[in-house]
């Protein structure tokens, strides 16, 4: 099982999660007051919302790999989960601004692979998990 010292990755998945975290507090008061009417015009306020509030569920996702990471070293499954969790956030909430903002309907095709990537993350978090009551870890 691949391990890195703790330090440097648990440190790295702690600054991706508060970065994340700032950006959807972001987004979000941006879309509530900022875009409030356009949002609410085009009928997407609560595809701008769900964005937002997805970003930071994982987030707080990344800085819990971070903390996992910092306590016993990164195995494979906690760089795979943070990998998946950062690339599923920023496809899918990523996608659901630009569809909000532009009303291009593709992109509501491709929501769905982010979303597919989060779920990819929190299982391999499980594996993680799992792999460390038993002693071993594989890939997810």
């Amino acid at each position: 099982m691949a391990r890195t010292a703790p330090d440097d990755a648990g440190r790295g998945w702690l600054i991706a999660g508060s970065l994340l975290g700032a950006a959807a507090v972001a987004v979000g008061a941006f879309g509530a007051h900022g875009l409030a009417d356009v949002l609410a015009a085009a009928g997407h306020a609560d595809t701008w919302e769900t964005g937002a509030r997805y970003a930071m569920y994982h987030a707080l996702a990344l800085v819990a790999v971070g903390l996992r990471a910092s306590a016993r070293r990164a195995t494979t499954m906690l760089t795979a989960a943070g990998w998946s969790f950062l690339a599923g956030t920023l496809i899918f909430s990523g996608c659901l601004a630009a569809l909000s903002l532009t009303g291009i309907r593709v992109l509501g095709a491709v929501v769905p692979i982010g979303g597919m990537l989060l779920i990819v993350g929190w299982l391999c978090l499980a594996r993680d998990a799992a792999a460390a009551q038993s002693g071993s870890a594989s890939a997810c």
